[in-house]
This record gives structure tokens, C-alpha cells and sequence, in this order.
């Protein structure tokens, strides 16, 4: 794989430059075979975009086995689409950057899918670029057991704001598990997950969240892509509820090992403030009971 100059800068500044080349060589342009059986029976599927304005969203899409499938080696098919009033509608009703994050949350694994994609009759077509497995670590087990009873009576009603509710804020900080979406202007959209044990995202103010980099599989997508483009999307589900939440707006991070320390396990932080908020009360179907948190998530 080649990374781009955000990826290499971030890589050499945390010295993993060698560990990422090596990591880079698992990176396909095309769906594997094996891939094909993994996608079919995934229930959601988290998916980045871009609005017209530049910033970036993460949004997440449900359905039966199956409404997920490899068309060809290059192509897939998301046969479902985000509730009424997801900003994703509207990112792509053109062709635009897409990155899919395809999480098995019962083992766990998953598969991050980057390329370009369009609306097509009520469906998302995605043309692959980039293809790979990834990093196991801090993704929290839960069984995905089928469909909320009460999701067809509960009306799909998005909400806008520019600030984040105590209701917004006592979600985050009992989340265990968010995603992230972002953007390289030529090389294209990410969608990643970041997990830790409740409370590892800290509440700053209204408009700003911070949130710990722990030891990943040092391709740094997420923060190369933050080094030269600071728009992403972050999305959190209530996995009890299936209320989700997502803010666009702007990432820094900040290297200060001073700072990183008062985050248990981290190497370095991310600042997030707000610019725009999309909540959902309905956003999420599925009925998913927890397991276990990641043996991995520090203490």
C-alpha cells in the first residue's frame, strides 16, 4: 500500500514506520473470496461520507443477512438505506468518497472497505480502492439477535443542533464504543471504530469532546487523514435504545505525553468540537445484547 503524506507523517512521528509498511501489504484493491461469505451474513455496516460543505459523517445502515453482497471482485452492495433525515442521503446522491467499516461485533472482527459510491434505486453501489481486515483491539462483544420489537412504531425522526443536550452528553460518556469517519481530499474517506471501557470519551463543554489513541495497528488512517484534513464524523449507538448520535465537525491531535497520561492507556489525544449534530431516537433497529468488554481495553 501507499500511504499518503498524512499516514507517513503521523507513522514517522510515532516512529512505526517500518510496522506500517509491513501492515500496508495486507491492503487489496478488490473484494477477497473470503470476504464475500463474511459480508453476507453482517447486519450493519457503518459508512463514511461527505456533505457539500466538507464536513464528514459516519452513519450506520441495518438490514437482514444478505443486504449486504459483493457484486464483483470490485463492486459491492449495500441493499438498505439510513433512516429520513441522515445526512448521507444528500452526500451521495452523486457519485463521492465512501469508506465502509463492517464490524462482526460477536467475535470480533472486521472489514474496512474505501472507494466511491452512489445512491442507485433506493440502494448504495460501492466501487472498492482499498480493502483490508484490520485490528481487533477495543471493539466491545455483543450478539446481534434480530430487529426491535417497538422500531416499526417508534417514528424515525432526525433532530439537528449545533450543541450537545445532557441527554447527547450522558450518552457519550456511557458509551464503550464509538465510530469515526474521515477524509483525504485525494485519497479518499475512512470509516474506523475506537472503543474503550465506559467514559473513556471526556465531556469538555457543550461544543467539545476529547477522546484517548490507544495502540492500534499503526497505519494511522484515522490521524493521517486528521493531519491534513481536520473535518470527521463521529457516531454513537445506544445499543439499549438504539438512539444514535452523530457530530461533524473538527479534529486535532494533540502529541503532549503530559496530556495522554491522563487518559489510562494512551499514546496521544484527540480533540473533537461540534459544528453540526444529527440525532435519532430510532436510528439503530437491532436488538443486541452485550457479552463482554475487549480484553484489551486499558484500565
Amino acid at each position: 500500500m501507499k500511504y499518503h503524506s498524512g499516514e507517513i507523517a503521523v507513522q514517522t512521528r510515532a516512529g512505526v514506520s517500518e510496522d506500517a509498511a509491513e501492515v500496508g501489504e495486507g491492503i487489496v484493491d478488490r473484494v477477497p473470496e473470503a470476504a464475500r461469505g463474511f459480508l453476507a451474513l453482517r447486519r450493519m455496516v457503518v459508512i463514511a461520507t461527505v456533505d457539500a460543505g466538507g464536513h464528514v459523517w459516519a452513519s450506520v445502515i441495518t438490514g437482514e443477512p444478505g443486504f449486504l453482497s459483493v457484486l464483483d471482485d470490485r463492486n459491492v452492495r449495500i441493499g438498505a438505506l439510513p433512516p429520513e433525515g441522515d445526512p448521507l442521503l444528500e452526500n451521495i446522491r452523486v457519485e463521492g468518497h465512501v469508506a465502509l467499516f463492517i464490524p462482526d461485533l460477536a467475535a470480533p472482527r472486521r472489514i474496512r472497505l474505501n472507494g466511491r459510491g452512489q445512491i442507485k434505486d433506493g440502494e448504495i453501489h460501492v466501487h472498492a480502492e482499498q480493502v483490508y481486515g484490520n485490528c481487533r483491539r477495543y471493539i466491545q462483544e455483543r450478539l446481534v439477535l434480530g430487529t426491535r420489537a417497538s422500531s416499526g412504531a417508534v417514528p424515525v425522526h432526525a433532530t439537528r443542533a449545533t450543541q450537545l443536550s445532557p441527554r447527547d452528553r450522558d450518552q457519550i460518556l456511557r458509551a464503550d464504543t464509538f465510530f469515526i469517519a474521515t477524509e483525504h481530499p485525494d485519497a479518499g474517506a475512512d470509516a474506523s471504530h475506537k472503543g474503550g471501557n465506559p467514559g473513556f470519551v471526556r465531556i469538555i463543554d457543550t461544543r467539545r469532546i476529547a477522546f484517548p489513541d490507544y495502540n492500534g495497528n499503526h497505519m494511522f488512517n484515522t490521524l493521517g487523514n486528521l493531519a491534513i484534513n481536520p473535518n470527521a464524523g463521529l457516531l454513537f449507538i445506544d445499543f439499549d435504545s438504539g438512539r444514535t448520535l452523530q457530530l461533524a465537525g473538527r479534529a486535532s491531535i494533540d502529541w503532549n505525553p503530559e496530556r495522554a497520561r491522563e487518559f489510562a492507556g494512551a499514546e496521544r489525544v484527540v480533540d473533537f468540537e461540534v459544528a453540526e449534530m444529527v440525532t435519532n431516537e430510532n436510528g439503530f433497529p437491532l436488538t443486541v445484547k452485550f457479552r463482554q468488554y475487549s480484553r484489551f481495553n486499558p484500565a
